[in-house]
């Protein structure tokens, strides 16, 4: 066998005992979770916005975004809710680079997967505790989960996960949002497939447990653009699109049709100034259809303190080290004007 095995970490009963959600955090997780549920089915006329860094790459500099996001909530939180992305593992196409804070706490270091736990459940608790958010990461390895589950209120689904069945089964055992990718070849069976599939009840194995699950009716469908045969971005978020995935949901019969638009990726060509266009498009959209208000319900941003990007040793402040970012100037401007307009 080539695989070393160094060290058992603890289980996520362990972690969650050690570092705790207090009786005051879990309310406010509660409220949020349901004021969230509340716009997926409908009863809350609210726009999400999923927003922050691509990458939680530095706890100081995510706090120092988390406090600017909260003094700015404070301003729509009639029209927006926050739901601030905390994005602490991130998928390699070819398996090489930086992977996120569960793997590296420090980016410059190597990697330490039992301080990565630690470190990740850290910062969630601090955005909980310390700004009363409870975030959004993605879902990249199913099995550490647990780890967070008392902490998070959306799970993302990435483009190179959504077809793979432990992720689906997974996901249908969660009792909040769980937005699924389409692929980043573009078929949109593919990510309407996995929205049915964790949308039912299934029997599986987890962490070890035959687990019966009861479906997720939360779960919902994320266009974020694909990339053809000749490694061309093509965007998916425009108005025909929309009407186009509408359709499948009928089509499906599934719960609570939704979808959140991811501003970035392949919707943008990894052009992070084209956010501010598109998230105005997806409005422009939801306001000539009933329809489509209806089922656009949150806009994904990937915004940071400094626009652009940088490489990891990199040490400007508050930038990206992995996609470029809307800094924190444009991201706020951009907020208050979908605030206007929604």
């Amino acid at each position: 066998m080539s695989m070393e095995f160094r060290r058992r970490l603890p289980d996520p009963k362990e972690i969650r005992e050690r570092y705790p959600v207090d009786e005051k955090m879990a309310e406010i997780k509660q409220k949020r979770d349901e004021d969230i549920a509340r716009v997926f089915r409908g009863e809350d006329d609210r726009l999400l916005m999923i927003i922050g860094p691509c990458s939680a790459d530095n706890k100081e500099a995510v706090l120092d975004y988390l406090e600017r996001l909260k003094r700015l909530e404070e301003k729509v939180s009639d029209k927006l809710i926050f739901i601030p992305r905390v994005y602490t593992n991130k998928p390699r196409t070819t398996g090489d680079g930086y992977k996120g804070m569960l793997h590296q706490p420090d980016p410059e270091e190597k990697p330490d997967m039992l301080l990565g736990v630690v470190s990740i459940r850290d910062l969630h608790l601090c955005a909980l505790r310390d700004f009363g958010f409870s975030c959004a990461d993605e879902m990249l390895y199913p099995e550490n989960y647990s780890y967070l589950s008392d902490l998070l209120s959306y799970v993302a689904i990435g483009a190179r996960s959504v077809e793979n069945q432990q992720h689906r089964l997974v996901s249908s055992g969660l009792a909040i949002p769980v937005g699924m990718k389409n692929p980043t070849e573009g078929d949109l069976s593919v990510m309407m497939n996995a929205v049915l599939a964790a949308q039912h009840h299934h029997t599986f194995l987890y962490r070890g447990w035959e687990v019966h699950s009861t479906g997720n009716p939360l779960s919902h469908a994320i266009l974020r653009g694909y990339t053809d045969l000749a490694g061309n971005s093509i965007s998916n978020y425009h108005y025909e699109d929309l009407l186009h995935v509408s359709s499948l949901y009928n089509e499906r019969g599934l719960l609570n049709p939704a979808v959140v638009v991811d501003a970035n990726h392949a919707n943008s060509g990894k052009r992070y100034m084209e956010q501010i266009r598109i998230a105005k498009d997806v409005l422009h959209s939801r306001r000539q259809s009933d329809e489509l208000r209806r089922l656009v319900k949150g806009i994904m941003i990937e915004s940071y303190i400094e626009d652009g990007a940088q490489k990891v040793g990199g040490h400007v402040y508050g930038q990206s080290i992995t996609d470029a970012c809307l800094g924190w100037e444009k991201s706020e401007k951009l907020v208050l004007e979908i605030a206007e307009e929604v």
